[in-house]
């Protein structure tokens, strides 16, 4: 750009009139897909688009553009004050909203690599090569993606805020498939593609697949060890049951009542650390309000659950906004902790999670994954690529992929034991803007588990 991102931001917050705010995002990704140890689709982005986010008596409206002239951005600007003054005049008084944010000095972080901003084609080219290698020595075949993005973020508000901010991330994820559909799962996220080991990953993907064939494990409750990439699907979805200050202020959610109280087993300490070392951190949210460490669990105690400004006044008591804002204005559904950090235990690895367990059950990854009841915090979901049967503590057969419905604050609270070091774990596959996240955790075991069914052997 020709302007800087802050400039282009200052800009497009003079065509606004009243309380404003203006936002401009500037991505440049590049993303490679594969799938029987072939390229399927590059692509290359390079795009800015400017949001304007207008307050009129506490109702606000919001219009997007990536026309960067004055007319567009006028034009963007006179949409926005349309949608506030719409709202307002439906509703017929004065809306929620609060006052913009006042400015806060954002904290700098670890989030950029000047060697992954200059995204270069020729290492996602190479880290493909490796994982075809990988694959082709044990006669399989590799899907999945590789991708690495810098993302520019500049806001400007009436309120004064002035803030400039610029990640980067990558990913890669692997899935080893034999002829028989038998797959393994590996992948890994970090700040800098050079972090990124394509090598590593396909070896944790082939040595998933196994040659024979998997035994069926009828339902019932099992001792469980879950790796990383399970483990950080169910925080996921408990940052929106339990964390997400605007269900918590409908009295919809899973820590409703519960603050203060025991909600998992003691040596659950889980915090939204958005400069933890292996995180993917950001200076500030999408109200410009600097992100800092916020502890939701600590020794098993439930603490806090998460605000932008909009879920904040809903709260009301004085709660404020915890800059947790995932849109200008805050999403629909709410605030979302995007810096989930679950601190590990004491145990070297998944190998020793399983040594006390008879007969139980070892889970890779989950998909297809749905909420079933959100203040249980209730899921069901299936195992997938690399699911395998415990017996006298070693992990001896694979196992048919299963259905479960279980708890996640149930599952936490039956957590026996967890690995010494946390991993960051993530499922990237952008579609539209590109918003990178992820959940720092180790893998764990705990007892109970939910099995409801089975999939149908072929």
């Amino acid at each position: 750009m020709a302007e800087s991102a802050l400039e282009l931001a200052e800009r497009a917050l003079g065509h606004t009139s009243g309380d404003a705010q203006a936002t401009v995002t500037h991505e440049r990704s590049l993303l490679s897909r594969f799938a029987r140890s072939r390229p399927t689709q590059a692509t290359q982005v390079d795009d800015t688009s400017v949001s304007i986010l207008r307050v009129h008596d506490g109702h606000t409206g919001s219009a997007d553009t990536n026309d960067l002239s004055d007319e567009g951005l006028r034009n963007v600007a006179a949409r926005a004050d349309a949608g506030a003054r719409a709202a307002a005049a439906a509703a017929g008084g004065r809306g929620e909203y609060p006052d913009l944010p006042q400015p806060g000095p954002p904290r700098a972080h670890h989030g950029y690599d000047a060697a992954t901003a200059a995204l270069d084609p020729a290492v996602a080219g190479e880290a493909l090569r490796v994982a075809f290698a990988a694959c082709a020595e044990r006669g399989l075949e590799a899907f999945g993606v590789w991708t690495a993005g810098d993302v520019e973020t500049a806001i400007a508000t009436s309120a004064g805020v002035r803030v400039r901010d610029e990640v980067t991330d990558a990913y890669m994820k692997v899935i080893a498939r034999d002829d028989r559909g038998r797959s393994g799962w590996g992948s890994d996220a970090a700040v800098a593609a050079g972090a990124i080991d394509p090598a590593a990953i396909a070896a944790r993907a082939v040595g998933k697949v196994w040659t024979e064939e998997p035994t069926d494990l009828p339902p019932g409750r099992y001792r469980v060890v879950l790796e990383p990439e399970a483990v950080g699907e169910l925080l996921d979805f408990l940052g929106y049951l339990a964390f997400n200050g605007l269900v918590h202020a409908e009295g919809r959610g899973a820590l409703v009542g519960r603050l203060g109280q025991r909600v998992a087993a003691p040596s659950i300490s889980l915090s939204d650390s958005p400069r933890f070392p292996r995180t993917l951190p950001r200076a500030f949210d999408l109200e410009g309000v600097p992100k800092a460490p916020l502890p939701l669990i600590q020794d098993g105690v439930a603490h806090r659950v998460v605000h932008d400004t909009r879920s904040a006044a809903r709260a009301g008591g004085g709660a404020r906004t915890t800059g947790h804002a995932t849109a200008p204005g805050g999403a629909g559904l709410g605030p979302h902790p995007t810096n989930l950090v679950l601190i590990g235990g004491g145990a070297v690895d998944e190998a020793e999670l399983a040594a006390p367990i008879e007969r139980g059950l070892y889970v890779t990854r989950f998909w297809y994954v749905n909420i079933v009841h959100e203040k249980q915090t209730l899921l069901t979901g299936m195992t997938r690529d690399g699911t395998f049967l415990i017996e006298d503590g070693r992990i001896t057969r694979p196992v048919r992929d299963v259905r479960f419905t279980d708890s996640v604050l149930r599952i936490l609270e039956a957590t026996e034991a967890l690995t010494a070091t946390p991993r960051l774990v993530t499922e990237a596959d952008f579609y539209g803007r590109r918003f990178a996240t992820g959940v720092v955790c180790p893998a764990l075991r705990a007892h109970d588990f939910r099995i409801t069914g089975a999939t149908v052997a072929a």
